[in-house]
This record gives structure tokens, C-alpha cells and sequence, in this order.
């Protein structure tokens, strides 16, 4: 299978930490497929005409497309009910879980986008709306937190691990362990585990930025 990958994409190192989870990882090649906002990438584009990471390609040339989908797709390939189980609360608390986080993630790459957009430029008013709805997920998260496994983590932990270590990667100024004791605790140790230190961050220039903190 051909991963449309990089290495700082919190939705592409979603995808591979569920892969090293569920031991599938070598079984993906992972391509460098450069994009932006108004960066398109012709390669990309040809499996998937949103021009997004990230997108895999099976080996009948099926292209697979957002990572709540690729996710699942891998857990079946696992034999199932691994990442995803497969009925009753437990699944719908994974999938709101895994919802959370990735609306966390949205907001934090639509937050840096409106940053480097510059002054003069910036919409103070939509930095400040995608902060609250950032301050306002990590109460939920430190809520739920007791309740999110680490030795074997579902969909859920893993999104918020993911998305978790985002924000410390691209706005590690945000002190978002404070008033949050729980969360921090959480973080630290599935920071840790196997499948987050074998697909981590890896920066390739581009900067940090102010999150606004919301009081």
C-alpha cells in the first residue's frame, strides 16, 4: 500500500501510529507528497482530487481517502474490533473520541493558517473562536481522561495522543497541561507509547505560532 504522507501531517502520523499499533506499519510506503492551501500536488491529485493528506492507495490501485476512513480500513485489515470495536457504547465513545480530536485538529491548522496569514491580514476574531474551541475540547479531554487506556489504546486514544502532541508541536507555547492534571499525566505516558515513538513529528522548516489563549 502507498501512503500520501509527511512527516509533520497530524492526520497522516494518526494513520501511522494506528498502522505500527495494529503491526501493519511495513506493509505501507509512505510518499512525500508535498501540499498546501493553494499548493497543489498533481500526484496526489490523481488519488484523490481533494489534494489532501492523508490518502492511501491499495494495491488494485483503490485510493483511500481521510484518516477516519484509512483508519478503519486498516483495523479491518487487522482482523477487526482492534482500534474500532465493533458494536455497542464502547464504539460510539471511540468514535466521539476520535471526533473530538480531530475537530481539535482542524481548528489548530485553521488557527495557524489565519496566523501566518500576518498582520494587517489576520482575523483576530477567528484566532480567538478557533482558541476557545481548542481551550474548550481540552476540558472535555481532561474530563474523560481517567477513562482513556494506554497499554491498548482504541481510535480514540490515539486521535487525542495525536492531537495532543500537534499542539505541543507546532504551538508549544500553549500551557495547556495547566489546570489539566489529569490530561498532562495521560499524555506523558501514551507519549510513550511504542506506536507514537515509531511515527513521531519530524519538522522540515516550517514555524511555530502563537495560539491565543482565550481567558
Amino acid at each position: 500500500m502507498k501512503l500520501h504522507w509527511s512527516p509533520s501531517a497530524p492526520f497522516a502520523r494518526k494513520v501511522m501510529v494506528a498502522a505500527h499499533a495494529l503491526g501493519l506499519a511495513g506493509d505501507i510506503i509512505c510518499v512525500r507528497s508535498r501540499v498546501g492551501p493553494a499548493r497543489l500536488n498533481a500526484d496526489l491529485m490523481a488519488d484523490n482530487p481533494l489534494n489532501k493528506l492523508p490518502t492511501l492507495v491499495l494495491a488494485d490501485g483503490t485510493a483511500l481517502y481521510d484518516s477516519r476512513v484509512i483508519c478503519e480500513y486498516l483495523d479491518a485489515l487487522a482482523g477487526g474490533g482492534i482500534l474500532f470495536p465493533a458494536s455497542g457504547p464502547s464504539r460510539w465513545q471511540a468514535l466521539r473520541r476520535q471526533c473530538l480530536a480531530d475537530g481539535m485538529l482542524d481548528a489548530l491548522i485553521l488557527g495557524r493558517d489565519e496566523y501566518y496569514r500576518g498582520d494587517g491580514h489576520r482575523s483576530s476574531a477567528h484566532v480567538h473562536g478557533y482558541a476557545a474551541k481548542v481551550s474548550a475540547v481540552l476540558d472535555a479531554m481532561e474530563a474523560d481522561a481517567p477513562a482513556l487506556a494506554i497499554a491498548a489504546p482504541d481510535i480514540g486514544a490515539i486521535a487525542i495522543g495525536v492531537a495532543l502532541a500537534y499542539l505541543d508541536f507546532r504551538a508549544s507555547d500553549t500551557p495547556w497541561r495547566e489546570g489539566r492534571p489529569a490530561l498532562a499525566a495521560w499524555e506523558r505516558d501514551f507519549a510513550q507509547h511504542p506506536a507514537m515513538l515509531a511515527a513521531p513529528f519530524v519538522s522540515e522548516g516550517g514555524g511555530k505560532f502563537a495560539f491565543y489563549a482565550i481567558d
